[in-house]
């Protein structure tokens, strides 16, 4: 049975999140609305919505113009298998050590790797995403030239494979946090999966705004791959969490926004080590001075 989706954009959250709203009262209704920002720096908004009937043209016209967003575009999705077509899709992934792959995939583990199992059906990052997989080459690096993380956080945590990858690594326990309640479920069942339970601890938090986060600070090493608004935001706090000589790993951001996250983590004294870029994806490894 085929699906249909109605797609628009404008430059306002709060504009948005009301147009999600007004999608909801819809007849037929959505069976799903969501709300996104755009990841291309150009801080516009997606709303979306999701329909098991062809949605009202009119209706979508008038709430669009009530909103002053662009027209919606309208699409019809064909009934597909999409978790069986996301494991035909998705190959493993290796990054330095780390081998991140599906169940479908456990036959091709290769010896020697971490094995950093992520389900396809599991939302919020596979490790597919130049983010994830620069994040943890950065992990291998540091890992490599010796350095061990004996206090670790994984701020915006999605699936937790970066907080998984170092506690696979390193015998100290390592908490792990997102602001999205099913994120940190999808985290808790990952880290239950690779059989980390009693390693990472996951925790709900909008940045370092837990009682847990606060009680283990100071970090040696953070890692936050979110977006770049939030990590300018979250820098004073980032930097206030990390020891000096502490390592940060950030990602989230494009190569055009690489200079202006670093440039305010500095003013922090958090400071670039280095920076690695996969497509138009940035991840930097930076060190709060000692």
């Amino acid at each position: 049975m085929p699906t249909f989706t109605a797609f628009t954009k404008l430059p306002e959250k709060d504009a948005a999140e009301a147009l999600g709203l007004a999608l909801e009262s819809m007849d037929p209704e959505p069976t799903g609305v969501g709300v996104f920002i755009i990841e291309d720096g150009s801080e516009t908004f997606e709303v979306g919505g999701f329909f098991l009937e062809q949605p009202d043209d009119i209706e979508l016209t008038l709430l669009a113009a009530a909103y002053n967003a662009a027209p919606f575009v309208v699409s019809e999705v064909p009934d597909t298998d999409w978790v069986a077509k996301v494991r035909r899709d998705l190959t493993p992934v290796v990054a330095g050590r780390f081998f991140v792959y599906g169940s479908h995939d456990a036959d091709k583990i290769p010896e020697g790797s971490v094995p950093l199992l992520i389900e396809a059906a599991m939302a919020f990052g596979t490790g597919h995403h130049g983010t994830t997989q620069g994040c943890l080459e950065a992990l291998d690096r540091l890992a490599t030239e010796g350095f061990v993380g004996k206090n670790v956080a994984d701020i915006g945590c999605g699936t937790a494979v970066l907080a998984m990858g170092a506690a696979s690594i390193w015998p100290d326990q390592v908490i792990a946090s997102d602001i999205d309640e099913v994120a940190v479920e999808v985290a808790a069942a990952n880290v239950t999966a690779n059989n980390l339970t009693g390693n990472v601890t996951c925790v709900e938090a909008a940045g370092f705004g837990h009682p847990e986060l606060a009680a283990h600070a100071p970090y040696d090493l953070i890692f936050a791959n979110i977006l770049k608004q939030p990590l300018i935001d979250l820098s004073p706090d980032f930097a206030q969490a990390l020891q000096p000589g502490g390592y940060g790993i950030l990602s989230g951001i494009l190569t055009r926004q690489a200079d202006e996250v670093i440039a305010v983590y500095e003013t922090n004294g958090v400071n670039l080590v280095r920076c690695d870029t996969i497509g138009e994806w940035v991840t930097l490894t930076l060190r709060k001075a000692a």
